[in-house]
Order: structure tokens, then sequence, then C-alpha cells
């Protein structure tokens, strides 16, 4: 029973580790080449990605992929404890019970969304933090992603251009992002959950994998059902993501790594007056295809993630064979 709750624990670290560490440099350049409208190589196969990766680390070192990194757990954390204090002194429900119905579904939605409005000024402070040029960049501090987010909140902090999209500009875009990224991750979560376990109640297993199979039955559909949620979210909502992001960055006078050759550096200069300027000049000055900017990344990273999951599968089920 150890082992089991070990080998468990061990699964969902290697899950979790992939998914925020090992796969971290993937969000750094998938969101560098979405902000880039400069770009005359759109990134949209993971050869030319990881050639862009290579070619990064040589000039700037293995730190300029992972930069922004620990900004992202600040923002994870204000988020999960946003959520947990709106559900604590308001109705809107934090879990949907069984018996659910529209009324209950409709305040767990708002719930998310003003989650994320709330989280918005820091999810923007570590946006930059993840684009910015490390060749330009001072040292961050581990909170300054927190000082920059308040700072956007009240007007102060960092200089920024005129061109600043006021916080009002960004709430509806931040919101439907989020909220719809919330729901089609639950919903196919479920259903890959549904057909896995169905699958796995018609395959009888032989008595000598009995032990094995259930350790794999019980840890693994869950992790499963959690990468395809994940990738069927961030695959269908890419397009409204990069429009999110050249939104966020617009006027903070942030200066990203030039996404063509691997070295020097662009600003970032544009001049959207909303969400519904921005997909209209995306799509007129670099078409449809410019809304799928660095989308090679998002492949690099989910076969990293399949990789992790299958090898981890591998070697717990070596160990429950040996053990047993």
């Amino acid at each position: 029973e150890q082992l089991n709750r070990f080998a468990g624990f061990g699964i969902g670290l290697a899950s979790l580790f992939t998914e925020n560490v090992l796969a971290h440099p993937c969000i750094v350049l998938r969101r560098q080449c979405q902000v880039n409208y400069h770009a005359r190589n759109y990134h949209l196969t993971p050869f030319t990605i990881v050639n862009i990766m290579y070619c990064i680390n040589k000039t700037q070192g293995p730190r300029a992929l992972w930069k922004g990194m620990g900004s992202t757990f600040i923002v994870q954390g204000i988020t999960l404890g946003t959520e947990g204090i709106i559900s604590e002194f308001t109705p809107l429900p934090r879990e949907l019970s069984h018996k659910w119905n529209f009324k209950q579904i409709g305040g767990h939605l708002l719930l998310k969304g003003l989650t994320h409005v709330i989280a918005m000024p820091f999810y923007s402070a570590s946006l930059i933090e993840t684009v910015q040029s490390e060749i330009i960049r001072d040292n961050p501090g581990i909170l300054d992603c927190v000082k920059e987010g308040i700072g956007r909140v009240v007007g102060l902090g960092v200089p920024h251009s005129k061109r600043l999209l006021p916080l009002m500009v960004l709430t509806f875009p931040t919101a439907v992002h989020g909220v719809l990224h919330y729901v089609i991750s639950s919903i196919v979560q479920k259903l890959v959950l549904f057909v896995l376990k169905r699958g796995n109640s018609h395959n009888l297993p032989t008595e000598s994998s009995t032990s094995v199979q259930s350790m794999l039955d019980a840890y693994f559909p869950e992790l499963i059902a959690s990468f395809a949620a994940s990738l069927c979210a961030d695959v269908m909502l890419y397009p409204l993501e990069t429009v999110l992001h050249r939104l966020h960055i617009q006027g903070t006078r942030t200066i990203i790594d030039n996404t063509d050759l691997g070295y020097e550096v662009l600003p970032i200069n544009t001049q959207y007056e909303g969400m519904k300027d921005c997909i209209n000049t995306i799509k007129r000055e670099e078409g449809m295809q410019g809304f799928y900017k660095g989308f090679g990344a998002v492949i690099v990273q989910y076969t990293l993630h399949v990789a992790v999951l299958q090898l981890t599968k591998i070697i717990y089920s070596t160990v429950l064979q040996n053990v047993s």
C-alpha cells in the first residue's frame, strides 16, 4: 500500500513537473512568437521552433528559455487563492454537485470569470516576464510580478507608453478566454474519463496482471484525461490566446527576441484599439496563419508530456511487476 501511494505521488509529480517546468521553454517561445507581429517565420511546425530554441540557448544560455517561470507559479497561486476567497464570501459555487442546475452552472462560470479578471494584472506582468528578452532586462525579483500587477492597477510603477490599453479593455477577452478554456477542458476531461473507464470495465485482466492493471487504472485515466483536456483547450483557443497576448503586451515597452533569427531583439510597437481591431489587423496583415504563430511549440510541449507519461507508465509497471 505504501508503494502504491508513493508511486501515485511520483506519477502525479512527474506530470506536474512536465506541465509546469519541462514545458516552460515551449511556453516562452510560443508567447514570443504570438506577440511578434514582425515575424516572417510563423513556426507552425515543431522543427523550426526547436531550431530557434537551440539558437536562443546558444546565444543567451539556458536561462533565457526558463525566464518568468516563477511568476507563472505566482499567478497560479493568486488564481487559486482568489477563487477560494470569492467562493467563501459569496454564494458562487466553487464545485458543481451531481444534482446541478443552470443557476449553479451560471454562478460557477461567473466565479471563474471573476477570478481571471482579478488575476489579470498579475497575468500581464507574468506575460511580460516570459517574453522580455534576457539580453536587455535586469534580474527580476521573485515578487516583481506582484509589484508590477499592483502598479498596473493603481497606475504606478514602470513607465508605459500612451498605447497601453486600459484594464477595462482587457477584461472581456481575458474573462472569455479563461472561461472557455475551463469549459472546454472540463467537457473533454469528463468525456475521456468516461471512455477510458468504460473501456477498462470491458477488459478483464488475468490474475498475474490484476494488481498491476488495477493500479494503472487507478492513476493513469485521470492523467490522460487531464492531458487531453489541456491539449484540446489550447489548440481550440490558440487564435484567441494570440489576440489576448498582443492586447496585454501593447504599450508595456517590451522588447522580445527575434524569433526569425534566434538572436537580436525587437520592440513591440502595436497600436490596436481593442479586441476587434486586433483580430482584423492580424487577418489583414498576417493572414489566418498569423493567429497560429508559434503553434509548433504546442506540438513540442505536448509531445514531451506524452513521452514523460509513457516513460512513467513503463517504470511504474516494471516496479509493480517486480515487487509482486
